[in-house]
């Protein structure tokens, strides 16, 4: 079986796209690197790719908000195109300021919806700073075919903009009843996270969501800078480990890609 082929996207102010393509890699994929308007000059390239990454950073220089231009460009100029990629079973993966885009372009939302993906926000941590640190990573029961449930790691996150906000306390509800609720913040002995293991605010320690489909999948922290044991600030004094806990996200992302259920 030929690996599945990823297509890391990127745009102005981009910075995480190397890492992210060597992460799935790792993983088993093959990896290409391509600008935004590359995409949209050739948006068949889809047509040959099983995953879709948009990579962190600071597109546009978050300069109306975080991920906002990027988002706004990608469902003015290819949201069809996108919406017809997840319906015929492509994975899209959104990281930090790629989920911040993916907000914005409204594919967490069904096709046709004008409203749906309104009702959450990625707006400014509490701390009203950037936050640049190691925090815990749990895995939830969801819809996502990527995600095991149950699992903790150590992931890095690097934001100004991330507290996952909602328009109000039914729509946390609605998405845990859906199955969207992926990925959360946890205090590193377990249990409800407060800052900084909650680096945000984010309501009900929410990092990741995921589409009802649970192809598309977004989170604020990076498990591409956690591939290799020697990413983590403490690995000197770690258990040997072949590999970073960050890996087996792409590994597993990748064998669903092809195929394999995890």
């Amino acid at each position: 079986m030929s690996a599945p082929r990823a297509l890391v996207l990127r745009a102005a102010g981009t910075n995480c796209d190397g890492e992210t393509a060597r992460a799935l890699e790792l993983g088993g994929a093959t990896a290409a690197v391509w600008h935004l308007e590359r995409l949209v000059a050739e948006p068949d390239r889809l047509e040959q790719t099983e995953i879709l990454v948009l990579a962190g950073g600071f597109s546009h220089g978050d300069d109306v908000g975080a991920g906002r231009v990027w988002g706004l460009d990608l469902r003015r100029r290819l949201q069809a195109e996108l919406w017809a990629f997840v319906e015929r079973g492509g994975l899209v993966l959104g990281i930090c300021n790629g989920f911040q885009a993916l907000l914005e372009s409204g594919l967490f939302a069904p096709r046709g919806s004008a409203a749906a993906e309104r009702d959450v926000a990625l707006t400014a941590n509490t701390s009203n700073h950037y936050e640049c640190r190691w925090v815990s990573l749990e895995s939830l029961d969801c819809v996502c075919p990527w995600i095991v449930a149950g699992e903790r790691w150590p992931v890095p996150v690097a934001h100004a903009e991330g507290r996952f906000a909602v328009a109000d306390g039914g729509v946390v509800e609605r998405l845990r009843a859906a199955g969207q609720v992926a990925l959360s913040y946890v205090a590193p002995g377990g249990g409800p996270a407060e800052y900084p293991a909650n680096p945000n605010g984010s309501v009900a320690d929410i990092a990741g969501i995921c589409d009802a489909s649970g192809r598309v999948l977004g989170l604020m922290p990076h498990p591409e800078r956690n591939v290799s044991p020697w990413h983590h600030p403490r690995w000197t004094r770690m258990e040997a480990r072949e590999e970073g806990e960050g890996l087996i996200f792409f590994r597993r992302m990748v064998a669903v890609a092809a195929g394999v259920s995890v």
